[in-house]
């Protein structure tokens, strides 16, 4: 009879990091799930939390474009980033904030829709962010704020990132209370978690090693 001891272990594959045309490609098309994903809540007067939630809210208070203001919003934030996360996070953070902005502008010159069920278009389109989140966290990227100091908390400390930006995103989307109507914040409040979940479940310190 075999012993345990002659079964081989298996053996360790070496990993590969990803190169900088793969890391472009993610970039571009994570955000590109992001934006498609603001389109669908903008069109049906939704919102989501972190900054992009916070985007909302300007959008609809001042009629500042989203990409605008998502922009702007993002600023202050890089300086943590750079401190602690360094400047390749850095650089592709500011590089997937920028192109959210510009893709969420864009969306709407090409594609229009002519009706959209709004607690569909609500949860759908936080299913699509969240996506297109984890594809940029795989790259070692975000989209700012709220990203940044959640991911640089479960680096540091271990804290769950999606966990973090839940309990976040669900302060900010309450703020919104004045701003859309009950009906929308229920959705919009069941969007931010369907997110965070996907991002709870996709993201976790240790699941990855490039």
């Amino acid at each position: 009879m075999a012993s345990v001891d002659n079964f081989e272990k298996p053996v360790e594959q070496p990993r590969t990091a990803h190169t900088a045309l793969e890391d472009v490609l993610a970039i571009v098309i994570g955000t590109l799930m992001v934006s498609f994903g603001v389109v669908m809540l903008r069109q049906v007067g939704a919102l989501t939390g972190g900054t992009a939630g916070m985007a909302f809210l300007a959008h609809y208070l001042t009629q500042v474009s989203f990409g605008t203001a998502f922009f702007i919003i993002n600023l202050p934030f890089y300086y943590l980033s750079i401190r602690r996360m360094g400047w390749q996070f850095t650089l592709k953070t500011f590089s997937a904030v920028a192109l959210v902005s510009v893709f969420s502008d864009l969306h709407p010159l090409f594609i229009h829709f002519d009706h959209l069920q709004p607690f569909y278009a609500t949860l759908f389109g936080n299913v699509i962010m969240g996506i297109g989140f984890i594809v940029l966290f795989r790259h070692k990227a975000s989209l700012g704020g709220v990203n940044i100091l959640a991911l640089f908390l479960q680096d540091k400390y271990g804290l769950r990132a999606g966990k973090l930006q839940m309990g976040v995103d669900c302060c900010i989307v309450l703020a919104s209370l004045f701003v859309v109507s009950y009906e929308m914040l229920i959705a919009s409040i069941l969007g931010a978690v369907i997110v965070n979940l996907i991002i709870a479940m996709n993201h976790r310190p240790g699941r990855y090693s490039v």
